[in-house]
């Protein structure tokens, strides 16, 4: 598989209202002062499949896109390769296309280099999650790995870590659950202790290759607590920082902080609202990083040339819709 150099980090930018762009941040630029100094946006322009669509995962250079909503009747599944400027629809079957409750996940396996689309579909009449995979390259049939004992009500997210898909239940603050990629199992593991946090505001989130939980305690709290597991799946390797709520930018919203990725010199890339910025764990401090796109989601972004031909087959037909991304 071809891919560009890690040596600069690339995000996936949304802005909430279905279009996207691809930025990276080059070494040397001063993101803080002077509009000309802002990081290169790679696509300045993201033209991607029909109607409005939105982020479902981003694995080693692919993305999977869902046009409208899980909760709409007719919604569709794309795969593409933003660099290269194509993608495809992942076929659902005719009969399934409505069944509602439904939910998405993407990953990637490390182990047998296979891509995966997880459908998770809970069926009102039993009431039991039941999961299917489509795993890219190996014929277009959805295979049934039956059903599943954990939560429904729930997204998967895109928390890759340690060879797993990590998601937390809105319902639970004391677990966080996990799809094992390679051997296609769901595992518990254990959450931060002690956290008194309603679960639908904690953040879960991957960086620097560690599960990370952001831990808002209620609006009157003077601070925001950021978990760490330092060892996979061993509950006392938890480890907390804290942020200073009197610390953050004005632009921030405290209830919506998403650490991102860790860039130069040990900083933390977070995004809140329509907000990017530099954290420094040493002096607490946060820097305004400048961009010429509006955000509203953010997401790490591993750029690759891998051809989707190269993953489904010479005679596959993908489509190309617009121009080669021009790399600067």
């Amino acid at each position: 598989m071809k891919k560009r150099s890690l040596k600069f980090p690339c995000i996936f930018l949304s802005d909430g209202i279905g279009k996207h762009s691809l930025l990276e941040l080059k070494e040397g630029y001063h993101y803080y002062y002077g509009r000309s100094k802002r990081p290169i946006l790679l696509i300045p322009k993201f033209h991607h499949p029909p109607g409005r669509v939105s982020l479902v995962g981003s694995c080693d250079g692919l993305i999977c896109l869902l046009n409208d909503s899980m909760y709409i009747e007719k919604h569709s599944v794309y795969i593409s390769n933003p660099l290269l400027s194509k993608y495809f629809e992942v076929k659902l079957l005719e009969r399934e296309i409505s069944v509602n409750p439904v939910t998405y996940g993407f990953c990637f396996s490390e182990v047998s280099r296979e891509y995966k689309v997880l459908r998770l579909v809970v069926r009102e009449h039993i009431h039991v999650p039941e999961l299917k995979i489509y795993t890219l390259g190996v014929g277009e049939k959805w295979r049934n790995v039956g059903e599943i004992l954990c939560p429904t009500r729930y997204k998967f997210g895109q928390v890759i870590v340690n060879g797993a898909l990590h998601w937390m239940y809105h319902e639970e603050n004391d677990r966080i659950y996990s799809f094992d990629i390679e051997k296609e199992k769901i595992k518990s593991l254990p959450a931060p202790p002690g956290l008194g946090t309603p679960p639908w505001i904690l953040k879960l989130a991957e960086v620097g290759n560690c599960l990370c939980l952001t831990d808002d305690k209620s609006r009157w709290s003077a601070n925001i607590d950021i978990w760490w597991m330092k060892e996979y799946g061993v509950a006392e390797s938890w480890t907390k920082d804290t942020i200073m709520v009197n610390s953050l930018l004005r632009a921030f919203n405290r209830f919506n902080l998403n650490p991102i990725l860790i860039w130069k010199d040990g900083e933390i890339l977070i995004q809140s609202f329509r907000c990017l910025a530099s954290y420094r764990p040493e002096s607490k401090r946060f820097i305004r990083v400048k961009v010429y796109s509006d955000v509203s989601a953010a997401t790490g972004y591993i750029p690759s040339f891998y051809s989707l031909k190269t993953i489904m087959g010479d005679n596959f037909q993908v489509t190309n819709v617009y121009s080669l991304t021009k790399i600067l």
